[in-house]
């Protein structure tokens, strides 16, 4: 993957000039809730109406997205629209500004519709970041059941008692 420095706030500020309807999951989301662990990438489910994919094809294009490979110094520039981006589950890309993953369904998850229910806005990079409650970020990891986060999952329990025992 990319060199690039990784600065998630200057991708979140993009997809909000851009209008994309988005949750922030993963470890930053998990970052944001509290967790000590730090990440390297960008991890959002967006929305899946055409309207809103066309935002953030247009988002993308303004980040340099490409596609994320080993085997492409930078990841291969790729055409998309509303239509390309819907058709994976799954895109793990490169931009200008580091690695930014968009999963429309994440493990556990209903996708955007289910996340945004819970989800909240979270004070971070100067800019208000509509966030997964951490319940939700639980779930994902949980059902996900990667050792990365196996390690994360009794910390993020913890902090979310924690919550309930105030």
């Amino acid at each position: 993957m990319s060199e690039t420095k990784f600065d998630a706030g200057a991708i979140v500020a993009v997809l909000l000039e851009h209008e994309v309807m988005f949750v922030v999951i993963g470890g930053i989301a998990a970052a944001l809730h509290g967790s000590p662990f730090v990440t390297k990438d960008l991890d959002i489910t967006p929305e899946m109406s055409a309207e809103n994919l066309t935002r953030l094809s247009n988002a993308l294009r303004a980040v340099g997205a490409r596609v994320g490979t080993e085997r492409v110094e930078g990841g291969p520039a790729f055409n998309h629209d509303a239509e390309s981006l819907a058709a994976a589950g799954v895109w793990n890309l490169t931009t200008n500004f580091g690695e930014l993953d968009l999963s429309f369904v994440p493990t556990g998850t209903r996708g955007y519709p289910d996340l945004v229910q819970d989800a909240g806005e979270s004070s971070a990079f100067g800019l208000m970041v509509p966030t997964a409650s951490l319940a939700d970020v639980i779930r994902s990891k949980q059902a996900a059941n990667r050792p990365k986060d196996q390690r994360v999952l009794p910390v993020l329990r913890e902090i979310l008692a924690s919550r309930y025992q105030r």
